[in-house]
């Protein structure tokens, strides 16, 4: 298990969970090394930046209850965090919605948060067929571990999504069938616009292009075949 701390919070966020206005709560660390990652600092210097106690957050959620009712749990890459159960039984005691943003690495994690009704939205991503999957993480990915996960989500009752960021140059047209595939009978799949810019983590993706939005519409019907909701996020 790696050092995870809290090291961000964004306070007011109307993205971040669908439908909800939340707080975003941003864990340090991660064991993926995505090449287009926004969130360098997050992975790889987590303990350069400023460090939020559990105690000091649920503080600040609960005198802000009264605008804000949900919490985005994002990374970096949470699932990591040996107390992550703990603090997310405190939101919930607490009274708040909770949303997890994971890369699907630790299915163990995700199966006990779902088991407990700890989580009431779950945003997964699948970096891309598994064949790409080394890769797309820049690790040696444990593709058994993504699938339990993707298969524990699709089980669920809970709200969820499974998401693709799709970089040109590392996901192609011909590289969606076989994501289709290995979520087919899925709820709910977003196609997420690559964005370039100063933070990203490989720098020689900080100007790369994105594709058009006319071309993620396109992307977008090849997984309609397999997946019951298909949407573009540009």
């Amino acid at each position: 298990m790696i050092p995870i701390a809290i090291r961000g919070i964004q306070l007011t966020s109307l993205v971040d969970f669908p439908g909800t206005v939340c707080t975003t709560i941003f864990f340090g660390g991660c064991n993926f090394r995505c090449p287009w990652c926004h969130n360098a600092d997050l992975v790889l210097r987590p303990s350069a930046l400023p460090e939020t106690s559990p105690a000091e957050v649920l503080n600040l959620l609960e005198r802000r209850s009264a605008w804000v009712q949900a919490v985005c749990i994002t990374g970096g890459e949470p699932t990591l965090a040996p107390d992550l159960e703990e603090f997310i039984r405190s939101l919930k005691a607490s009274g708040f919605k909770v949303k997890l943003d994971t890369n699907g690495s630790q299915p163990d994690v995700i199966a006990r948060l779902l088991a407990g009704g700890l989580l009431d939205y779950v945003a997964m991503d699948v970096k891309g067929p598994p064949g790409k999957y080394d890769l797309l993480t820049g690790t040696r990915a444990d593709l058994e571990a993504i699938k339990e996960s993707i298969a524990f989500i699709k089980k669920s009752r809970v709200a969820y999504e499974f998401r693709t960021t799709v970089v040109p140059g590392l996901l192609a047209a011909e590289d969606l069938p076989a994501i289709g595939e290995m979520l087919a009978g899925a709820r709910h799949y977003v196609l997420q616009q690559f964005r370039p810019g100063n933070t990203l983590l490989d720098a020689s993706f900080r100007l790369l292009p994105p594709y058009s939005g006319s071309t993620l519409r396109a992307l977008a019907q090849k997984l309609r075949p397999y997946i019951e909701k298909v949407e573009v996020r540009e």
